[in-house]
């Protein structure tokens, strides 16, 4: 489908040195929509800056102040009635973008936001089963309805009004390795211990004994991780290990206050 017009959004992101992935990003929206924003980490110096700026992007540059604060921020710079917001490692599917065009048609009057499943790229394969898919998420607002809420490092947009569920996918290329997967984990863990480090024990063993085998259980057999090939099965054991991890540290940090200095 070649757009017939430009539709009245503005995508906004937040990015680090995000150089090697944000052009697939960019290039996915720029035909379509009506203006970019894109607020910097102040410390950025790969370049990802002039890479938003031959897109026309508007760019700022703002002190790390945490997901939910920097995403509120880039919302706020918006200048259409309607706001995309998307992370440096997605894409718009053609098939996404299409489907929004027709949305925008039939029902841009009579809804808030509009909600799309979102498809993981990992280790070679698209990851359609298990914890990972859908994961249905809330991207395209009105201006003034959404607000981004939660404890980050999870934000959550919260919609005042109808939410239209589209169909077709946002395009995510998240990991492009076992090792940068698992180096996600320890500030993800990191962060779970510094909101939990005065939980009740026993939900810290349970927590260990119980959650890990559960989560894997869950997304390889009940939500049919093992569809998913060899990646799949992995992608089941290291969110079981991550689970593991949150709570082994934080009775850890347990261990550390009671032993004290």
């Amino acid at each position: 489908m070649t757009a017939p017009r430009r539709l009245p959004i503005s995508v906004c992101l937040i990015a680090g040195n995000e150089a090697q992935r944000i052009r697939r990003a960019l290039e996915s929206i720029a035909a379509w929509t009506s203006e970019i924003v894109v607020v910097l980490n102040d410390d950025v110096n790969d370049g990802t800056d002039k890479i938003a700026g031959s897109f026309g992007a508007k760019t700022f540059r703002e002190p790390w102040a945490g997901f939910i604060a920097q995403k509120n921020s880039v919302a706020a710079k918006a200048g259409q009635p309607w706001i995309l917001n998307l992370d440096a490692d997605e894409a718009v599917s053609p098939e996404l973008r299409d489907e929004i065009f027709r949305g925008f048609a039939a029902h841009s009057g009579s809804c808030a936001a509009f909600s799309f499943p979102r498809c993981t790229f990992y280790l070679g394969r698209w990851i359609r089963h298990g914890d990972w898919y859908p994961d249905r998420c809330i991207r395209l607002w009105q201006r003034g309805r959404g607000q981004w809420a939660g404890v980050d490092p999870h934000a959550k947009l919260v919609i005042d009004g109808r939410i239209l569920r589209l169909q077709n996918d946002l395009q995510h290329f998240s990991n492009d390795s076992v090792n940068a997967h698992i180096q996600k984990i320890i500030p993800f863990t990191d962060e779970f211990v510094r909101q939990h480090a005065h939980g009740h024990p026993g939900l810290q063993i349970s927590g260990l004994a119980i959650r890990p085998v559960w989560r894997f259980v869950r997304a390889y057999f009940f939500r049919l991780g093992f569809l998913d090939g060899w990646q799949g099965c992995y992608i089941a054991w290291l969110n079981a290990f991550s689970t593991a991890s949150k709570y082994a540290k934080l009775r850890e940090a347990g261990l550390k206050e009671h032993r004290g200095p």
